[in-house]
C-alpha cells in the first residue's frame, strides 16, 4: 500500500483536512472521505482498501502527533485530544 506522505504534503492540505488530523492524532486508518480529500488536495493517489480507507505510515503518525501536541499547528476549534486541566480549574 502506498503511503500518504502527510509529512511532506502538510502545507498542501486544506485547513479542514489538517484540523481533522489534529483532532484525531492517534488515527492509524484514514477514513475514505479524508483519503479522497487528501488525494484531491495533493494530487497523490494513495492506495486504498476495499472501503476506500488507507493506512498512515508510522512516520506520518509520529508527525501528526507531534503537530497536535507541540503547539506548532493552529487549532481554531479549541478542541483538545486530551482534556488537560488548566491551572486554577478543578
Amino acid at each position: 500500500m502506498t503511503d500518504m506522505h502527510i509529512k511532506e504534503q502538510w502545507d498542501r492540505l486544506s485547513p479542514a483536512t489538517r484540523q481533522w488530523f489534529l483532532d484525531n492524532p492517534g488515527c492509524v486508518i484514514v477514513p475514505r472521505t479524508i483519503t479522497a480529500a487528501i488525494n484531491l488536495e495533493t494530487g497523490e493517489n494513495a492506495d486504498t482498501d476495499a472501503h476506500g480507507e488507507t493506512i498512515l505510515s508510522e512516520e506520518d503518525r509520529a508527525f501528526i502527533q507531534t503537530k497536535a501536541h507541540d503547539g506548532t499547528a493552529t487549532n481554531p476549534t479549541g478542541h483538545q485530544f486530551f482534556n488537560a486541566v488548566q491551572p486554577g480549574q478543578p
